[in-house]
């Protein structure tokens, strides 16, 4: 069985790219599951380039246009 990895977003990031239109957690939580996909594919990209190591998704790594838009990840 493959190890687990920790892997978080931060509300911010689900405020400037996702829509959520507040911290409460029933925004984010919508705003997750709107960009689920693209929130999969930067986190795949940003362990494939850290190692595997854990990983906090900011606002600023959905603004690298080396970011793939999508990497084929669904949920």
């Amino acid at each position: 069985m493959a190890g687990r990895l920790n892997a978080a977003i931060a509300a911010e990031a689900l405020q400037d790219h996702f829509g959520a239109n507040s911290a409460l957690e029933s925004a984010l939580m919508a705003a997750f599951d709107n960009g689920r996909n693209r929130i999969c594919s930067v986190c795949a990209e940003v362990i494939d380039q850290n190692g595997s190591k854990g990983v906090v998704l900011q606002s600023g790594l959905f603004r690298v246009d080396s970011m793939e838009p999508d990497r084929g990840t669904t949920a």
